[in-house]
């Protein structure tokens, strides 16, 4: 069995081992604590070197002449000092992408609230406070990425990566709230309309708030999928949302200029269908990380991977799982009976190896070899029983 962690907050105290398990000298994979790509776009290594896309195929241990001559040329990093901590990294960018949308939502509400105070526009003022408790989402991601960079420990031996997906959670109520009052106050407009004053000015401040949104919205997906965020990427759905209801008070105005009070309740009510629309969308993706989904295509290269290891006769199970903006995977591989147990390790660190590079995003591995049945004979006759 070959596993080991290659998020640096464990320090690789534990190298791949296999049953009976032995010590296994950690500097021989410690290289892999970089970074291996992100859930969209390339795989960028932390080994000293950057493949393609069909990386993982030329350079795998064992394999083509090419492989082992760039393995030889660039090889792993196995020194501390020149590891790179991807999960301090990736926590590190969306700190910085929390900042950089919390000062620009922040901008954006001040701005909008000197045109409150001058004009007396209720739907800008509404538009105006829900983009300041919208940037307030940042509080709950910020904790989130700052409980990620702790270390495991012995109660939480996976890390603190699920804090992330909790603050999805928060995100998503945080939009259906939106939703909620968007919609609510639409229906009171509609009820009781309202005059307003200097339409112009509330026009320019709703562009302004809808622009500022939608940058904001860009940003944070961008950075989410790049580091493997799903609830940076809530967030960002979040901020779109944000513009959309700065959208409707834009529209709103242009209506009530042409002479239609009634558009400005109106367009509510169609921004408000829009916020649900993605309301359901972020939540069925927080829901699937919550449930340890992943994307079908990852399970299909990780057997790929597994399967063109030389030494590996057949893959059995393969589970996949985002912990925070990291996946870990739990395989079997099928290896010949008459291998030696060193031999069986070897396939198995030559499998997770294979993995590292098939996978984005891949923190930690657990490869287990089982020996090839024959004769209908089954290697897991004595856990029959307890399954």
């Amino acid at each position: 069995m070959s596993t080991h962690d290659h998020a640096p907050d464990d320090d690789h105290r534990q190298g791949p081992i296999v049953e009976p398990k032995h010590a296994h000298d950690a500097g021989q994979t410690a290289g892999h604590g970089a970074e291996h790509g992100g859930p969209i776009g390339g795989h960028g290594h932390g080994h000293g070197h950057v493949h393609g896309e069909g990386s993982g195929e030329s350079h795998r241990h064992g394999g083509r002449a090419k492989g082992r001559v760039l393995h030889v040329l660039r090889p792993h990093s196995h020194e501390a000092s020149d590891k790179v901590d991807s999960a301090m990294e990736a926590s590190a960018q969306g700190m910085r992408a929390l900042w950089i949308s919390l000062a620009g939502l922040g901008a954006t509400t001040v701005l909008q609230a000197v045109v409150v105070v001058f004009t007396g526009s209720v739907a800008l003022l509404g538009d105006t406070l829900h983009n300041a408790a919208d940037a307030l989402t940042a509080v709950p991601l910020g904790i989130a990425f700052i409980l990620g960079r702790r270390p495991p420990t012995r109660r939480y031996t996976y890390g603190y990566g699920r804090a992330e997906d909790l603050a999805g959670v928060v995100i998503v109520l945080a939009i259906a709230a939106s939703a909620t009052a968007a919609g609510y106050a639409a229906v009171q407009r509609l009820a009781h309309p309202q005059p307003v004053d200097h339409v112009a000015a509330v026009a320019g401040a709703a562009l302004v708030g809808f622009v500022g949104n939608e940058l904001v919205a860009r940003y944070r997906m961008r950075v989410g999928r790049r580091i493997g965020s799903a609830a940076l990427v809530a967030d960002g759905l979040h901020a779109r949302t944000d513009g959309f209801a700065s959208l409707a008070v834009l529209l709103g105005a242009a209506g009530v200029a042409l002479g239609a009070p009634w558009a400005d309740p109106v367009v509510g009510l169609l921004i408000t269908v829009a916020i649900l629309t993605v309301l359901w969308q972020t939540a069925r993706e927080v829901w699937r990380r919550l449930m340890d989904a992943v994307d079908p295509a990852l399970v299909d290269r990780a057997e790929a991977a597994l399967s063109s290891t030389p030494g590996v006769l057949g893959v059995g199970d393969v589970r996949l799982r985002w912990i925070g903006h990291r996946l870990r995977a739990e395989c079997d591989v099928v290896v010949d009976p008459a291998s030696t147990v060193v031999r069986a390790h070897q396939i198995a660190v030559e499998a997770e190896h294979s993995l590292l590079h098939a996978l984005p995003r891949l923190s930690g591995a657990l490869v287990h070899p089982d020996p090839q049945a024959r004769d209908g004979e089954d290697h897991h006759a004595v856990l029959a029983g307890h399954r």
